[in-house]
């Protein structure tokens, strides 16, 4: 689009100056012997710009605190476990949260609080997780199958705010790392993506993920 807009500036500006050109070429008349030359007409002021539209606020566009400290407090969880490669990784977990959103409703649990995605391993090829749904109380018939009841980490954590795409979260996790090397700060063997916005339906690239990193108590604030 930048390119097209670019394009059309450019021809804009050759018409203008094309027609400006032969006027330019053409000799000024002369003006009768003992006459002063007559004064330059003046020139009209160039009309003012019309104001800016207001800016639209972007995904990627936000003032969210990065690596804020909060305290992850537990919940009961009903839980599926899975396991995906990173090439999978986005419709694997939407196909997890879709499962457990259907067996949720169909058993009649209250969803307390947004959807989460527990990794508990990570490879270079791939991940083990948990996709997790916090509910106000544990059923009396706990299901069965790939879905357990549990509960979700506790304890100190840091939160950063991922706005954006699944795919784009890479660079996100690039600032994490630097920002907890600088800080020398030392996480547990896990870390949670809390989603704000339902992985399931939201569009990919209006994604906000809250990214939760579990602290080890030595590396604490």
């Amino acid at each position: 689009m930048l390119l097209f807009r670019n394009a059309v500036f450019a021809a804009l500006a050759a018409l203008s100056l094309s027609a400006v050109l032969p006027a330019l070429a053409q000799p000024s008349p002369t003006p009768p012997q003992g006459e002063p030359a007559p004064a330059p007409a003046p020139t009209p002021p160039p009309p003012e710009a019309p104001p800016a539209p207001p800016a639209q606020n972007q995904p990627n566009q936000t003032n969210d605190g990065f690596g804020e400290e909060v305290m992850l407090t537990e919940k009961t969880i009903v839980y599926m476990k899975g396991s995906a490669t990173w090439d999978s990784a986005f419709e694997t977990l939407v196909d997890a949260f879709k499962s457990l959103s259907t067996l949720v409703e169909r058993q009649g649990l209250k969803a307390n609080g947004p959807a989460m995605t527990i990794y508990t391993a990570i490879e270079d090829t791939g991940f083990q997780f948990q996709a997790a749904i916090p509910i106000a109380e544990a059923p009396k018939d706990p299901p069965q199958g790939d879905v357990a009841i549990g509960k979700s980490p506790a304890g100190k954590a840091l939160k950063f705010v991922h706005r954006g795409s699944y795919d784009s979260m890479d660079s996100t996790y690039e600032q994490i790392t630097n920002y907890m090397d600088e800080r020398r700060l030392e996480s547990k063997d896990m870390f949670i993506e809390e989603y704000v916005t339902d992985i399931t339906t939201s569009p990919e690239n209006q994604l906000v993920i809250n990214i939760l990193v579990p602290l080890n108590e030595a590396g604490s604030k």
